[in-house]
């Protein structure tokens, strides 16, 4: 393995392969904090060449974090099709570039090779992609995922609908959430981040969602976002829900900081197969974001995007029905401005589609970044374009519970306008009964969420 290059007149040389991981990376402030980003363009371009010639096998046998250390890295590991891998161990970065983005290569050929590829082969090749590079190989991949309904089919952009509320009073979710779907928002997910993470408080929000969802006789999901330990408290009391949500990192020890492990997921997972109230088979909802693994100290050593897609090999795992990046929650110590939020929203989605997971985006800031709302609906347009399977919808774009800017309950509605897609297809049915959209578009009953006032059982 060559760890170094000659490029206008000077060396390069790396310490290893996590060095040029870490120096191939796009610049992102989380990888300047941690001391170990690349010094000059100039070195940043000189690691993607050396990267390039790199096999896969190298990147196999160099995961970032050793295998007997860290469940996630075994998991990754042990859940790949040898045979796969065997055909294409011997590809290099490049190689594997070309044949992504080549025109003769199909949206089953990617997800066949795509279950022989570990986190850091995925996170490799994802750095010497350009913008375009990545919205256009996502656009060949769809991957769905069934719940109540099914996700991520080709021509819809989906929405959770985020009803938060600063004190959790049911009142107040549930007329946000009349509001939203008034909207023609939430055909992939209700989903609230609750502020108390009590197992009352997240049965009493649960069980709120769920009777709205039958009282209306809504095709969706419903899911209350506390700690995973919480929500199997709650479900074991007999509150109801139809997926289990976790947050997770990209290492065990990143895992523990988040308060969980693999047994506890696994928990979960078998809890929503036997009571929980969605149909399946995926009844899982994972959340992730670049950088969450610095701030626990449980990076060792490696960038952002390689410990991102490492969440990635994470998940597929257990099979989920949503996965989404909080792509600019953690805030500017990890993605300073627009340009590194929109790189790593398009980073993160591509690494996900080629991982096989149902992925989404929170196209999120907040108000410490430098970045505004113009920034995030140009990362929604891009990634809408890319075949997102779903975006966030919250009132005015500004959440009044987690101080935090993504896309309002317009948003998706006029991306979906201007790129042709639509909801879900048992939602817009819906949405038609209800009055609220007519071939695919809001109609002037839209926004008033007293339509619903007499219309439920």
């Amino acid at each position: 393995m060559r760890l170094k290059t000659k490029l206008a007149g000077e060396i390069h040389r790396f310490r290893d392969l996590k060095d040029v991981m870490n120096k191939a990376n796009e610049e992102k402030s989380g990888d300047i904090l941690a001391g170990i980003a690349a010094e000059t363009a100039l070195q940043r371009i000189a690691a993607k060449e050396v990267l390039s010639n790199v096999l896969l096998s190298d990147l196999y046998n160099n995961p970032a974090v050793p295998y007997e250390d860290d469940e996630v890295t075994r998991l990754n590991i042990d859940g790949l099709n040898m045979t796969v891998y065997n055909q294409i161990k011997n590809w290099s970065v490049a190689e594997l570039r070309e044949w992504i983005l080549s025109y003769g290569t199909s949206e089953e050929d990617i997800k066949r090779v795509s279950r022989g590829l570990t986190a850091e082969m995925v996170a490799a090749v994802c750095k010497i992609m350009s913008n375009l590079d990545l919205i256009y190989a996502c656009n060949k991949i769809r991957i769905s995922a069934h719940c109540n309904t099914t996700i991520g089919l080709r021509g819809t952009l989906s929405t959770r609908l985020q009803p938060n509320h600063p004190t959790d009073n049911v009142e107040g979710i549930i007329a946000s959430a009349l509001e939203g779907l008034s909207y023609g928002v939430g055909d992939a997910l209700i989903g609230l981040n609750p502020v108390n993470d009590t197992a009352d408080n997240i049965a009493r929000c649960m069980d709120a969602l769920s009777e709205l969802k039958y009282k209306y006789e809504i095709p969706t999901q419903t899911c209350v976002l506390g700690h995973i330990t919480s929500q199997i408290e709650a479900v074991n009391k007999g509150a109801a829900t139809d997926c289990i949500f976790q947050s997770i990192a990209g290492s065990q020890k990143g895992n523990e900081a988040f308060g969980f492990n693999t047994e506890i997921i696994m928990e979960g997972w078998d809890l929503m197969k036997k009571v929980g109230h969605g149909t399946g088979p995926n009844v899982m909802y994972f959340e992730t974001g670049q950088g969450s693994e610095l701030s626990s100290d449980a990076n060792y050593g490696a960038d952002q995007v390689t410990m991102e897609a490492r969440c990635y090999g994470y998940a597929r795992n257990f099979q989920p029905f949503m996965v989404n990046t909080v792509v600019g929650f953690i805030g500017p110590e990890y993605l300073y401005d627009s340009r590194q939020v929109i790189r790593a929203g398009l980073e993160d989605h591509f690494m996900g589609k080629l991982t096989g997971i149902p992925m989404g985006c929170d196209c999120c800031y907040t108000n410490h970044m430098m970045a505004d709302q113009n920034d995030i609906e140009n990362l929604t347009t891009l990634l809408s374009a890319a075949g997102c399977n779903y975006v966030i919808g919250i009132p005015a774009s500004d959440d009044v519970m987690l101080n935090y800017q993504t896309n309002s309950y317009h948003d998706a509605n006029a991306v979906r306008e201007v790129l042709n897609l639509r909801p879900i297809r048992e939602f817009e049915i819906w949405c038609e009964k209800m009055g609220i959209m007519e071939n695919g578009r809001l109609t002037k009953y839209a926004g008033d969420p007293t339509i619903f006032m007499g219309r439920g059982k």
